[in-house]
């Protein structure tokens, strides 16, 4: 019984490690993809350098903004050359297109009320960002994390209640000793005890193995897939302290699941 219950805790512990480390993976990329969404200011044609000026000074202070950078249409037109071929630099003759801000919110959800703002200040002649595709973009991604932490609660009280099933019966395999106790003058605590103690052992060897798995697991993944994604958006979370946050958690779980399946499983014959 004492292998059982082991082998509950470290199996419900390994899913549910696994899991997390999904779930946190996922929400980081979700969190790149929202510090990345970007406001591109187009400056009016009419507008001069003062105006400009000003125009940066207005967007540098303002402290819902963050990350101002600013790109004359020189700049401008390189890029486009860069990224759609040599036959655009025919406009280097009479450069068409204009200055731009590009700006972040320093509030990734609060993207499109910054970005009417902007819009009402002198010399903006357009604000893009994305309009109708960022909102969605944030109700998907909050909708992903609020479904996460569901499962993740979920799968800890599903944990919780197959481990304690187990360790029951492990007491229940001993309730003659218990009541002979009990029957000999033993005290609730001294007879409780011995059992909370187990519980504990229960849950830090059962948590063992989940731990060493995963942080190898992790490790190897890691090597293998960091580099491949160098100067990508999606970065998979740093091996350190992320990993041993995990096992922290993972081994916090294990005792208190072990704890409280022995208490809750040992109160019932406490009574004699």
């Amino acid at each position: 019984m004492t292998f059982a219950s082991i082998s509950a805790v470290t199996v419900t512990l390994l899913l549910v490690g696994v899991f997390i480390v999904m779930m946190m993976n996922l929400n980081k990329i979700a969190t790149n993809l929202e510090e990345d969404v970007e406001i591109k200011v187009l400056v009016d044609l009419a507008a001069n350098d003062a105006a400009v000026k000003e125009l940066e000074e207005k967007l540098k202070s303002n402290p819902n903004l963050t990350d101002v950078q600013f790109s004359s249409n020189e700049e401008e037109l390189e890029i486009m050359i860069k990224g759609y071929g040599e036959e655009f630099a025919l406009y280097k003759q009479g450069n068409p297109l204009r200055h731009v801000f590009y700006v972040k919110a320093a509030t990734p959800q609060d993207t499109a009320k910054v970005a009417k703002e902007i819009e009402a200040y002198d010399s903006t002649y357009e604000v893009k960002f994305g309009e109708g595709k960022i909102e969605k973009l944030f109700n998907v991604l909050n909708t992903g994390r609020n479904i996460g932490i569901v499962l993740i609660i979920a799968l800890l009280f599903t944990a919780m209640f197959l481990i304690s099933n187990t360790i029951r019966l492990t007491i229940v395999a001993r309730r003659q000793e218990i009541e002979i106790m009990k029957l000999v003058g033993a005290t609730n605590n001294f007879v409780r005890i011995p059992f909370l103690l187990e519980g504990i052992w229960l849950g830090i060897l059962g948590a063992l193995l989940p731990m060493i798995l995963i942080t190898i697991a992790y490790f190897n993944l890691y090597d293998y897939i960091q580099p491949k994604l160098e100067g990508e958006l999606f970065q998979p979370l740093d091996k350190t302290p992320f990993i041993f946050q995990l096992n922290g958690l993972l081994l916090a779980t294990g005792i208190f699941i072990g704890v409280w399946g022995s208490f809750m499983s040992v109160r019932k014959f406490l009574k004699v």
